[in-house]
């Protein structure tokens, strides 16, 4: 019976997934003539025709990433792949942990290979060819190396507490499994900004000026003590622009791509950090840690039921009831439970867009709205932006509310 629901599910949510994307391209397209209203002062045509370009050629391979993603987990499941590959690992590895490590990482491997041919389109076609991309394909490659290098460094040690876990700790292994991921998660956090980010881009302090006294001012206005100031090397890589702020507690550090930094003025930057800090009054990183404690508790209690369920395996493409493991049901169940949790895309949004408004806000009530107006439109523009998303394709996938309706907003305050 599962095998029938599983087919079902993930028929209907790559058909939703493709039919949301035509639905964005064909939208798209159609106001690819006009330029809305609000923007016309600010926009011209050629910028938003170069928009609404890049994000029918964005909307047309995310349709064949979603064919292809599709492919490859039937092939893993209802084909028998993750089948296949534990036996390899057994065969490399034996039994115990270091067979259930060699088999992650032979899953983990082949499905980034699968990938490996969109990132390369996105990458060297479609953000080349509007001119974004920065990287060379040595930098490409590097960027990938190191990704796995750091990623299994760090991952493996915690699959493997998760496994001991599971192993070792009864019944209730599922509610030690879920403590200790999301306080790995809560450690992540807090470590990525000071020692993994620096790894894959150069941080230099603000230098000082008229700039760094504005935004100090802004940081003591506004109550919030950071670690210091960064400036990132993104045009190394790409010609889009951000800021953000990461880290907890001391940990704390603002950090503005170099090309936002030459595109915004002093206003238009003091506009978008007080943004980001409005995330911080209104405690949206808290709540979205929230958001992935409830999600990973149910995570782990719905494993937790179906470790030892054998129709969990048999009906999904494990056939030998001896190779039931751990290992396997993490995998199998991490695979196939986004299948299943896609409907609820349109609520996590929401919430999305609700933090995000608030944070507009916020920073409205410190600075001007005025301010984050241009910002915003200049960022729109430079990032090529649609202004005219599809409705419905927004709400599953956008966690931005859609720049006619942000700035209309701002532009009442």
């Amino acid at each position: 019976m599962l095998t029938e629901i599983f087919v079902v599910a993930l028929v209907l949510t790559s058909a939703v997934r493709l039919w949301l994307a035509t639905r964005h391209r064909s939208h798209v397209a159609a106001h690819r003539g006009e330029v809305p209203l609000a923007f016309r002062d600010a926009i011209p045509l050629e910028a938003h025709q170069k928009a609404a370009d890049y994000t029918v050629a964005r909307a047309g391979l995310a349709r064949a990433d979603v064919i292809i993603g599709a492919l490859w987990l039937a092939v893993l499941t209802l084909g028998g792949g993750l089948q296949w590959m534990f036996d390899v690992a057994t065969g490399l590895a034996g039994s115990g942990m270091l067979r259930d490590l060699v088999f992650i990482g032979i899953v983990t491997f082949a499905s980034s290979l699968i990938e490996l041919p969109v990132l390369l389109w996105r990458t060297f076609v479609i953000e080349q060819g509007f001119g974004f991309n920065k990287m060379t394909l040595g930098m490409f490659f590097g960027d990938q190396i190191k990704h796995g290098l750091v990623g299994a460094a760090i991952g493996a040690p915690a699959v493997a507490a998760v496994l001991w876990i599971m192993d070792s700790l009864g019944v209730a292994w599922w509610v030690w499994a879920w403590a200790f991921w999301l306080s790995f998660s809560l450690a992540l956090m807090v470590i990525y900004p000071t020692f993994i980010a620096p790894m894959f881009n150069k941080f230099e302090p603000m230098p000082a000026g008229e700039l760094r006294s504005r935004i100090e001012s802004l940081l003591e206005r506004c109550g919030f003590r950071s670690d210091g100031l960064f400036v990132m090397d993104g045009s190394r890589r790409s010609a889009h622009g951000n800021a953000y702020f990461t880290g907890f507690g001391k940990g704390k550090r603002i950090v503005f791509f170099d090309t936002l930094l030459n595109r915004l003025g002093a206003d238009e930057i003091e506009a978008v950090l007080a943004h980001e800090l409005g995330h911080y009054k209104h405690h949206h990183i808290w709540k979205r840690v929230g958001w992935i404690a409830a999600g990973s508790f149910a995570f782990f209690a719905l494993l937790g039921w179906l470790v030892d369920a054998p129709w969990f395996f048999t009906e999904l493409g494990v056939a030998e009831p001896a190779s039931w493991g751990h290992a396997m049901a993490l995998t199998l169940f991490a695979l196939v439970i986004p299948v299943f949790s896609f409907p609820l895309s349109p609520l996590l949004k929401l919430m999305s867009r609700k933090h995000e408004f608030e944070a507009d806000a916020y920073a409205v009530a410190q600075t001007r709205a005025d301010w984050l107006v241009a910002a915003l439109v200049k960022l729109y523009r430079d990032n090529a932006s649609t202004l005219t998303p599809d409705p419905l394709y927004s709400q599953f996938y956008d966690s931005h509310p859609p720049a006619a309706l942000r700035v209309a907003r701002l532009q009442s305050a």
